[in-house]
């Protein structure tokens, strides 16, 4: 199909903290040669605290970065994130204008809250609905949990990466159905944006078939909330 992409973000890719800028910069060079890529989401080990604001800077220098991501779904402490330092280093990204974006297990989705709760000067935007147990058919916590984190104004919620919390296999758009309602009720269109989380979600789909599902189980917003979904919030929140 023709996706029609006029603009992309990239998202950092796990890399290890010794590589963070060497994969700005690749990026960077990168979108010399493709000029739909406006901006990126980047590492950074905010778990440094204050002592963070040196890599910051050097990711500030670089016109491309507009956020970080340090992964939380990996920690075993589901509260690893309300440590002192983590939050005192997420505090410094407001210095920058820097976003925060959370790929998180639905575990930690109440931590989290916390974290932008004490960091309000801060947009955070969580990555793949907070990864609901999709397999398991499993509703609560994460829909309740997910109500007290959208509650908060300075979070948003990007439409990614659930076929891979589903049967990678045999999933089908119905089984999604509640998720996408669940996160509209929430976040409404106004702080919800779409995203393709390609390539890892190519386990599961492909990018046709995942715009084609965000549509169907979408289909009955309006001509001005669909492109709030696909377009514009997505520049306002990363500012391209």
């Amino acid at each position: 199909m023709n996706a029609n992409v006029r603009k992309m973000i990239f998202v950092e890719c796990d890399c290890g903290s010794s590589q963070s800028l060497a994969e700005v910069d690749w990026i960077s060079d990168f979108a010399k040669s493709e000029p739909r890529l406006k901006g990126a989401v980047v590492y950074a080990p905010v778990e440094k605290g204050e002592a963070v604001r040196a890599e910051l800077q050097a990711f500030a220098n670089r016109p491309l970065v507009k956020g970080i991501r340090r992964n939380l779904q990996g920690e075993r402490e589901a509260e690893f994130g309300l440590r002192p330092e983590f939050i005192a280093g997420v505090k410094v990204l407001a210095e920058f204008g820097f976003t925060f974006d959370l790929c998180i297990r639905h575990e930690q989705l109440r931590s989290v809250a916390e974290v932008a709760k004490r960091v309000p000067q801060v947009t955070f935007v969580l990555d793949h609905f907070g990864k609901p147990d999709v397999r398991g058919k499993k509703i609560e916590p994460w829909a309740k949990d997910l109500k007290t984190l959208a509650s908060l104004p300075n979070v948003v919620c990007k439409i990614s990466g659930l076929t891979t919390e589903a049967d990678w296999k045999n999933w089908r758009s119905k089984e999604l159905k509640f998720y996408f309602e669940h996160a509209l009720e929430c976040f409404g269109f106004n702080r919800l944006m779409f995203g393709s989380d390609w390539p890892m979600a190519t386990l599961a789909t492909t990018y046709g078939r995942w715009i084609e599902t965000v549509q169907e189980l979408f289909s009955f917003a309006t001509e001005a909330d669909q492109i709030k979904l696909f377009q514009t919030n997505a520049e306002r929140i990363y500012r391209v």
